[in-house]
């Protein structure tokens, strides 16, 4: 994997780069920790190179570990959509991921350790009495009436816990803090639950599950991590995460916090992703008008314009809406480099060359500043499909207009120059037909005495192919979509449309994942499900210019 920005210093760097130079720490690791419950989305993306990136420049180690703890939502299905989506964006975790299931036995042993200590207990109350105990932001919460058990019936319940001997929610291992505290956080937080489920790594070893809050730090401290970056939300939970590593005495990662990606006409939370799945808004997570990493991949998006976008928005603290332009624009550029060119209309108009009786094979680039991308034959007949939009009766503006017209010239792309003799239109007036003659003197090179400024895409009709296309937009036509009263309610209708294209011959060869600039209309890339060899089905990844800011 290149770099293709250069590296923007940030407040994490900076803290790193005290830490070593004082020698606080040694060496630099860091891990990428995902709940398998859902497939990672564009915010994932930001922390997967950030986490992984920051490894890779202090010559460290970047984990991949699952967060395990929650059997009732977890499937092994998402661990693998996970590891594909972190190997597609061009990191290597250095071998096997790792499981926060892999420390069960280690976090069951440290949770008797503190109940030992006098600094865990296990709970009898209900759900709805822990909650109503708890207090507010104002006011302290209310010690529960089992705090005070002795270490000997905790320890006894605590393996009841395990063994199977309660129902879900009849007991919880708490941790014996403060209650009063105002940090929320630390008012006896939960250590462990009781689920009665099967784990897809464990399988029904276990019915008691650590917390989240209790499993991170431990995790971190047993794999070596030095750096424990997370989102701002966390900040709060740092106190605690302190808490537990300081209580069992072990080693001790510093955990770091920065502002989570906001992105404008995008949700990201995986409770609404999932409903959208659940309930067919989409077709499923890689549906391309998710903000799934998959679903990105699928509609075309390189992995290099992702991971430059996430160079590009940088690392701060401070919560701010990035401009869904600007990961289209870092598309554009991405394939602006390396699609190769090729020719396709989406709304035909025919034309005939009066003056041209042959079947020509010309010479046409793949990529028209890159000569060493190559070329492939561009076949010539006297039928032709134009897009309809390149030809106008009376154009309004005649001296800016440089489309055909009657009597214009336009240069065909890598073609001939024609000129329009006359037009035919149907019994409603529509034109369905042009006539034109070719300047049989102008492949490639300019006419003699005249300028022809306007330049469109064709194909033969004779040679033409149709292929399904779907038209990608933004899923959502409100920037922030979670401001509307039901953010489905934001939902734009014109997400998705389907149409057909002509397209020149070589397209039909097109593999699976494969995108391609159609000339003058936009990205399109080879749908990785729907197509098979020799009849694509075409994406479009994203239009030539950025459509939405006319709007706006």
């Amino acid at each position: 994997m290149s770099n293709e920005t250069p590296v923007i210093s940030n407040f994490i760097r900076t803290i790193i780069n005290e830490d070593l130079k004082s020698g606080k720490r040694e060496q630099v690791t860091t891990r990428f920790p995902p709940e398998p419950n859902g497939y990672l989305h564009i915010g994932h993306a930001k922390s997967i190179c950030l986490n992984f990136g920051l490894a890779t420049e202090y010559e460290g180690r970047c984990n991949l570990r699952f967060d395990d703890t929650n059997p009732v939502k977890e499937e092994d299905e998402y661990v693998v959509a996970i590891q594909d989506d972190v190997a597609w964006l061009g990191f290597d975790w250095g071998g096997e991921a790792l499981f926060a299931s892999d420390y069960f036995d280690q976090l069951y042993a440290w949770a008797i350790k503190l109940i030992k200590k006098g600094k865990a207990y296990v709970d009898s109350q209900s759900a709805d009495e822990m909650r109503s105990n708890r207090g507010t932001l104002t006011e302290s919460g209310t010690n529960s009436p089992y705090r005070d058990r002795t270490v000997e019936e905790n320890l006894e319940l605590f393996e009841k816990m395990k063994n199977g001997d309660f129902p879900d929610g009849a007991q919880i291992l708490r941790a014996k803090i403060d209650m009063a505290s105002p940090n929320m956080n630390l008012r006896d937080p939960a250590m462990y639950r009781i689920i009665h489920a099967h784990h897809h790594r464990t399988g029904d070893k276990w019915c008691v599950y650590p917390m989240y809050d209790f499993a991170h730090g431990q995790e971190d401290s047993i794999e070596g991590v030095t750096h424990s970056i997370c989102t701002l939300e966390f900040e709060d939970h740092r106190p605690l995460y302190d808490w537990f590593l300081k209580e069992l005495e072990i080693f001790a990662p510093q955990q770091i916090e920065f502002a989570r990606l906001n992105l404008s006409y995008t949700v990201m939370s995986k409770r609404k992703l999932l409903q959208l799945v659940n309930e067919e808004y989409v077709e499923g997570w890689d549906d391309p008008r998710m903000p799934t990493i998959s679903g990105m991949r699928r509609r075309g998006y390189p992995a290099a314009a992702i991971r430059q976008f996430c160079d590009r928005i940088g690392v701060g603290r401070g919560a701010n809406w990035i401009d869904l332009s600007v990961l289209e624009d870092c598309v554009r550029e991405q394939l602006n480099e390396t699609a190769f060119r090729r020719q396709a209309v989406l709304n035909p108009l025919k034309v005939t060359i009066t003056n041209f009786d042959k079947v020509e094979m010309l010479n046409a680039p793949n990529h028209p500043q890159q000569p060493d991308l190559g070329s492939r034959e561009l076949p010539m007949s006297n039928e032709l499909w134009i897009d309809r939009d390149d030809f106008m009766e009376n154009p309004p503006s005649p001296k800016k207009y440089f489309r055909l017209g009657p009597e214009r010239e336009v240069r065909l792309r890598n073609s001939y120059i024609i000129k329009c003799d006359e037009y035919i239109t149907d019994e409603k007036g529509e034109v369905v037909e042009l006539k034109c003659s070719a300047d049989l003197d102008t492949l490639g090179k300019n006419p003699e005495g005249r300028k022809v400024k306007g330049i469109i895409h064709w194909v033969s009709a004779q040679h033409a192919q149709k292929v399904p296309v779907r038209i990608y937009d933004r899923l959502f036509n409100q920037e922030n979509p979670d401001k509307a009263s039901n953010y489905l309610e934001a939902l734009n209708p014109e997400s998705l449309q389907l149409t057909e294209a002509v397209v020149e011959p070589s397209l039909l060869k097109a593999s699976q994942g494969e995108t391609f600039q159609f000339e003058r209309v936009g990205y399109f890339t080879v749908d990785s499900k729907d197509s098979k060899e020799g009849t694509p089905v075409f994406n479009r990844t994203v239009t030539l210019r950025d459509t939405w800011a006319k709007m706006k």
